[in-house]
């Protein structure tokens, strides 16, 4: 096992690989709570977005750990899990939510096959670790503004957009709850912290009527969301597989290229952040043995398509298992094992409403800001370019607009500035892809 996993080469031992997963699993569980709710409002139920949650995460976690040997953990995406559920399920598209994970599914195979022929490593390389680092920075903020929603802090306003919520509402009241007692867990360095305030919001939740135990206590896995993309759905009173209406709708198209250039990017940021905090990456953001990382992780993106989980992607959580001594791949074992033991107790998350993961959502958001200070503030070409992605990530609810315009206005500064010879050739095929995806839907309606 320590020649496999080199865990002395690495400096690391069998605790600290043990604790480092142990570290990762509790800092990233807020997705058992989370995303079976996103699944749910796109149509899957509960328990079956519960069972593919966890086996997905549990699957590509640990063939992470075995493939890269890297403490990277995978589960499934926030933000492309808002994507599947708000876009395509019951957004302009409202597809069967079926089709969307077809979607999810088709944009893995091809990611994977850019990752197969070296364009995502290339592409990645290309990019100045200015805009890497701000990419990281706005999923934060998004993060956290997706949970201050949830929880009703912030709410619609027809002048302003947003404002306030009722801080009088049960549902704010559990938020506020889960809130400060994960500020307080994370002030006091408790490990598990997140866990344990979406533990005490929910016990809250209960004399507030926010939530109420659950009919049936039965601790089975649902597998009715695998093989979404090739189940049966009714398009046109037929019956079609549904990957198939990709072909029939090629609307659809428009939000493979999206989801597309969003896992191909969302990557980066997470990938760079543990390998300065694991010391696999150097201070330009070179990662060491980089290949086999992307090739899991978008490999990953088709199995949550395929699984019903969303695209699985790499958690920047795992920074946390890796400032807890994760140096290896060990560490992925321990939270695939976790994962598997979480499939099996969908009644008890059941339990948990959304405004009681509202503290976690907002600290992993802190978390994520870390490398705000890193960033060339005293240059233009690097600083605006990073400071329109990190705002516009969470002001357009997605992840997407922000890298893109981000890489748009880089590649125009750069220009402007008699510094074209600066930009890599491949920042410039990233940016014309990011403007093709802007316009194009300009002209086909």
């Amino acid at each position: 096992m320590d020649k496999f996993f080199k865990i002395s080469e690495r400096g690391s031992s069998l605790g600290d690989e043990f604790i480092g997963g142990l570290t990762t699993f509790l800092a990233m569980a807020y997705i058992v709570f989370v995303n079976p709710g996103f699944l749910e409002a796109a149509g899957i139920p509960f328990q079956a977005g519960l069972t593919a949650t966890c086996i997905g995460a549990a699957a590509m976690t640990a063939l992470m750990g075995l493939v890269a040997n890297r403490p990277i953990a995978l589960a499934s995406g926030m933000g492309i899990n808002a994507i599947v559920a708000f876009t395509l399920c019951l957004g302009p598209y409202a597809v069967d939510w079926r089709v969307a994970m077809a979607v999810v599914f088709v944009e893995g195979i091809v990611i994977l096959i850019l990752v197969l022929c070296g364009l995502r490593k290339a592409i990645m390389e290309a990019i100045p670790a200015d805009l890497r680092r701000a990419i990281g920075i706005g999923i934060g903020l998004f993060i956290a503004f997706i949970g201050l929603k949830g929880g009703e802090l912030i709410v619609s306003d027809a002048s302003t957009y947003i404002t306030l919520g009722d801080l009088s509402s049960p549902v704010v009241i559990v938020a506020l709850v889960g809130f400060f007692v994960a500020l307080i867990l994370q002030a006091l360095k408790v490990k598990g912290g997140l866990v344990i305030s979406i533990v005490v919001a929910t016990i809250a939740a209960f004399p507030l009527g926010v939530t109420a135990l659950p009919e049936s206590w039965t601790f089975g896995l649902d597998f009715a969301a695998f093989a979404a993309p090739f189940q049966t759905v009714v398009y046109n009173d037929q019956t079609v597989l549904a990957i198939a209406q990709i072909v029939l709708q090629p609307a659809l198209l428009l939000v493979v290229f999206s989801l597309l250039m969003t896992d191909f990017f969302d990557t980066m940021g997470t990938v760079l952040a543990v390998g300065n905090q694991a010391n696999f990456a150097d201070k330009e953001g070179n990662v060491e043995d980089i290949q086999p990382i992307l090739l899991v992780d978008s490999a990953a993106a088709a199995v949550g398509g395929f699984m019903g989980a969303s695209s699985i992607t790499s958690y920047v959580e795992s920074t946390s298992g890796a400032a807890s001594g994760a140096r290896t791949g060990l560490s992925n074992l321990v939270i695939a094992a976790l994962f598997l033991v979480c499939a099996f107790l969908a009644p008890v998350f059941g339990m948990v409403p959304g405004a009681a993961t509202t503290g976690a959502l907002v600290i992993v958001g802190f978390l994520m800001m870390s490398e705000v200070g890193n960033i060339s503030w005293d240059k233009i070409e690097l600083a605006f370019p990073a400071f329109l992605t990190i705002i516009m990530i969470p002001f357009t609810y997605s992840i997407t607009n922000g890298i893109g315009l981000g890489f748009i206005a880089y590649v125009i500064i750069m220009a402007v500035t008699g510094k074209i010879k600066e930009v890599k050739p491949l920042m410039w095929v990233a940016a014309l892809a990011f403007l093709a995806m802007f316009v194009l839907p300009l002209f086909l309606g």
